[in-house]
């Protein structure tokens, strides 16, 4: 990623109980065909209470059209996928009013053509996050206002999509990088997975791009494919595109996993990385995602790391971006074990 994530945008930048609202229980995986097996990884009481003082303090930032980080649709996303993957759906749960204003502003910022990026502008990494958050929301609740919203997003995406198979800043098919791409692939793998029609020729050609930028001698992925270097975010995305192109057993996810366990942290995109690592490690399984996950609660809970009213914000890494960026990614991490969101279903 080499232009600031999500562009000019940001220079605006429970208390409840864990029992989910009713129409929101999580999937009960079990040994039956076609149904992966149940994984060990659990939230404790540390984990959830940590939650409880994020999301807290998540509600109180948002702002009175609903949105969070002035208007910035990726942020307002990010915040909106943290709530619903503890059960807070629009009007249900202790935060569903939050929720509920939250999808009401992305469905209002989208302009006639489709494009999630609202009055203040922004690019095509505020519209795939904006476009993942409500094919979530609309999947959980089956909201027909919001899937008119969500198709027309959609359908942008699959016009806009370039002749590599891939996607860049503008919605226009013109240049690409694994970066956008990613952000897209994961909006059209939610909406398929909540009923909206997604021609299974844009996934393979996604895929077909982002295989372009597989580095055989690390087992990494590069930004684009004639990049020099991979790097863990962008490796992250690259297992991440596989998975969601139900490509399981491709023998690029064994190496770009073991890329990910010895390259460790990108200190650079920590945030962004690790949205990405704990879906894609996740999706691993196993013995992998344990230790995976294990390593990222500890970390996040470290003393010090996350503040006392409840944000995390590390100065050191993507500061610019803020805290309610920050800690939405913290509770996406910490909350994958709850399986709420579809799109971190198995």
């Amino acid at each position: 990623m080499r232009r600031f994530f999500f562009s000019f945008v940001l220079t605006g930048s429970l208390a409840g109980a864990f029992a989910a609202p009713a129409g929101t229980q999580p999937p009960q995986a079990d040994s039956a065909p076609g149904v992966a097996p149940k994984d060990n990884v659990k939230m404790d009481d540390a984990t959830k209470k940590a939650v409880d003082k994020a999301l807290k303090y998540l509600a109180g930032r948002q702002e009175a059209d609903g949105a969070w980080a002035s208007g910035n649709t990726a942020i307002t996303g990010f915040v909106l996928l943290a709530f619903m993957a503890n059960g807070h759906m629009p009007d249900q749960g202790d935060y569903g009013r939050h929720v509920a204003k939250g999808v009401g502003h992305l469905c209002s910022a989208a302009r006639a053509d489709g494009y999630l990026v609202g009055a203040r502008g922004g690019n095509m990494y505020c519209h795939g996050m904006a476009t993942l958050a409500l094919t979530q929301a609309y999947g959980m609740t089956g909201d027909e206002n919001v899937k008119k919203v969500t198709k027309r997003a959609i359908d942008l995406i699959v016009r806009t999509q370039n002749n590599e198979g891939g996607w860049r800043y503008d919605p226009s098919p013109t240049g690409a990088d694994i970066s956008v791409t990613i952000m897209q692939v994961m909006a059209l793998r939610g909406a398929k997975d909540a009923g909206i029609h997604v021609p299974d020729k844009v996934m393979r050609d996604a895929l077909k791009y982002v295989n372009r930028c597989y580095d055989k001698k690390t087992g990494g992925y590069k930004y684009q494919p004639f990049s020099a270097g991979a790097g863990y975010a962008r490796t992250a995305a690259g297992v991440c595109v596989l998975q969601l192109c139900g490509e399981y057993d491709a023998d690029e996810i064994k190496k770009a996993v073991e890329f990910l366990t010895k390259t460790g942290d990108d200190q650079g995109h920590f945030w962004y990385g690790h949205y990405y690592a704990c879906h894609a490690m996740n999706q691993v399984g196993g013995e992998l995602w344990e230790k995976y996950y294990k390593r990222m609660r500890d970390q996040l809970l470290a003393p010090g790391f996350q503040k006392g009213t409840g944000e995390w914000h590390d100065i050191y890494r993507e500061a610019a971006y803020g805290p309610t960026y920050q800690t939405a990614i913290a509770v996406l991490i910490l909350s994958v074990p709850t399986h709420y969101l579809p799109i971190y279903q198995k």
